[in-house]
């Protein structure tokens, strides 16, 4: 195999399959980066048996072939030429032993890997592709990946649910202490489908989609497998098998208080109250919601805070307390500049959503 291309290009590909690279694994090999070199072009393929990546950059193949690289060791090798020296790169390969990589007057060699043992990416079915906007899903996601659970005890909580009903596309997650939901309208309508995706996929996808307003991602869900398409990158994940949990019958449109607030008052309130706050401590913030003012107060072996918020508020009043992180994850994500908070007692969940509920979230109260 022998390849020559830019070291931009390079990094762009080499940082996009990394995130589906182990940082260590029994099996070395899915350590690997895989670059395949054919009349396509020039590929790269990571896997870790539960998220693969693939990629393709542009560059000239001047001999087919193909090899796997220690993805750590060509990662830090082509990040090191800087300047001047970061000038085209050539990578070639005449067994699975050495690869040689030149770069104006620099030569190294590394070792290479037998490709025959590479786990290649799936060969699935892809059928009726759900288009959405790269920058619609990635909002998805990053308004809701917060509220996964990281405790494998449950597995179902470790992702987040896709749900397409016609031309409405749902994504929920919860962890058992919040839950959250986005909802948008696609461009088109599709057949009802339902999967849950792992949350290290959804975490990994995040980082890499450009997020362009203009360009759409297809996603393919397959019976055991999700695929997402943009561009020249193709990411293929195993889904999680098993019913999710009936989001329905757990929130309530009862309430007995409701008030209207700025959002980043709000925010601003809370995050100062958690400098009060020691690292491990579970102090909750207590809301005494009274008349046209919402009284924060919080008390921790670091001192005493009480900060009042002008409201708009119907209903009853009430003194309620949250974890403090789970408000903040909340209301960081949530663009409007108002938030409504829906209430109905001390011992029940909060609600906040907007009228359309294109988002929700839901948190536990904590006694004080």
């Amino acid at each position: 195999m022998k390849i020559r291309c830019s070291q931009s290009q390079l990094l762009f590909g080499i940082n996009t399959v990394l995130k589906a690279v182990p940082s260590k694994s029994s099996m070395t090999i899915l350590e690997c980066i895989l670059f395949t070199a054919d009349e396509n072009g020039i590929r790269l393929t990571a896997n870790d048996m539960e998220l693969g990546i693939e990629t393709y950059i542009e560059g000239s193949v001047e001999i087919a072939g193909d090899i796997a690289v220690d993805a750590k060791m060509i990662s830090n090798l082509i990040r090191s030429y800087t300047g001047d020296k970061a000038e085209d790169f050539v990578i070639e390969s005449d067994d699975t032993s050495t690869v040689h990589i030149y770069s104006g007057n620099s030569k190294v060699d590394i070792p290479g890997r037998s490709t025959e043992e590479f786990v290649l990416l799936p060969e699935l079915e892809k059928k009726d592709p759900i288009e959405i906007s790269q920058f619609s899903l990635k909002e998805l996601i990053r308004q809701t990946i917060f509220s996964i659970s990281d405790n494998d005890t449950n597995k179902i909580m470790t992702g987040e649910l896709f749900e397409i009903k016609e031309d409405q596309f749902k994504v929920v997650s919860l962890d058992g202490h919040r839950i959250s939901v986005r909802n948008i309208t696609l461009k088109n309508s599709y057949d009802d489908k339902s999967v849950i995706i792992p949350g290290k996929t959804l975490q990994e996808l995040l980082k890499i989609i450009p997020g362009d307003v203009d360009k759409d991602v297809s996603i393919f869900l397959c019976e055991n497998h999700v695929i997402f398409e943009y561009e020249s990158v193709k990411v293929v994940s195993r889904i999680i098998e098993g019913n999710y949990f009936k989001i329905d019958q757990m929130i309530s449109n009862d309430f007995e208080t409701r008030f209207d607030i700025n959002k980043r008052d709000l925010l601003e309130v809370i995050n100062r109250a958690t400098l009060l706050i020691k690292e491990g401590d579970k102090k909750p913030i207590i809301f005494n919601v009274n008349d046209d003012v919402a009284s924060l107060s919080i008390t921790s072996s670091l001192g005493k805070m009480e900060d009042d918020i002008n409201i708009s508020k119907t209903g009853k009043d009430i003194k309620i307390g949250f974890n403090p992180k789970f408000l903040i994850d909340a209301l960081r994500v949530i663009d409007d500049e108002n938030v409504t908070v829906y209430m109905v007692n001390p011992k029940a969940p909060c609600i906040i959503k907007n009228e359309e509920e294109s988002y929700l979230y839901l948190i536990l109260p904590v006694n004080f």
